[in-house]
């Protein structure tokens, strides 16, 4: 009997472990490339011309319930990607100064309303969210998991709500 007992609790042991090295967030996880990179000279070409090869997140992205943190990821990702099509349009920044500054004051806007739906809920936040003023956007473009904005291979963005109308480009701040 306690042979047995023995062999039970090993059994357990394995699997237990197994479940840990397996990590807290695997099941039905979506993979989203977050947060997006600082605008740069670098990256502003890819930026302005490679929009549509970059993923966007529709409401049929997600599972129907508990994604509500990866709802809010998907909704900083489409506004930042739809006000950057407005800052690389020509209508309100023409020369490529104006239009770095115009896409990284979007960043920071779409960031910033990122934070604040975070702390909305009543779950943790995001860890950048936590910082201010200029250790935020250090926090944010710490890492990014698309620094140059490089589009998806094979990839063609859905259609998405655009919300243009609650960014507004300040050329007096560049």
């Amino acid at each position: 009997m306690i042979f047995i007992g023995f062999w039970i609790t090993v059994l357990m042991a394995f699997h237990c472990t197994a479940i840990a090295e397996a990590g807290p967030y695997t099941l039905n996880e979506p993979d989203m490339p977050f947060p997006p990179a600082l605008p740069t000279a670098q990256n502003l070409q890819a930026i302005c011309h490679s929009g549509g090869g970059r993923p966007r997140y529709p409401d049929s992205f997600f599972p129907s319930s508990g994604s509500s943190h990866f709802r809010r990821i998907g909704a900083a990702v489409n506004r930042l990607e739809s006000w950057f099509t407005l800052c690389c349009s020509g209508t309100v920044a023409q020369t490529n100064d104006q239009i770095l500054c115009c896409a990284t004051q979007a960043w920071k806007q779409a960031l910033s309303l990122f934070c604040k739906a975070e702390y909305s809920t009543m779950t943790l936040v995001y860890e950048c969210c936590e910082y201010k003023d200029e250790a935020k956007w250090t926090c944010f473009d710490d890492g990014p998991a698309n620094p140059l904005y490089n589009p998806t291979p094979g990839y063609a963005a859905p259609n998405v709500s655009t919300e243009s109308g609650l960014f507004s480009f300040d050329s007096s701040a560049c």
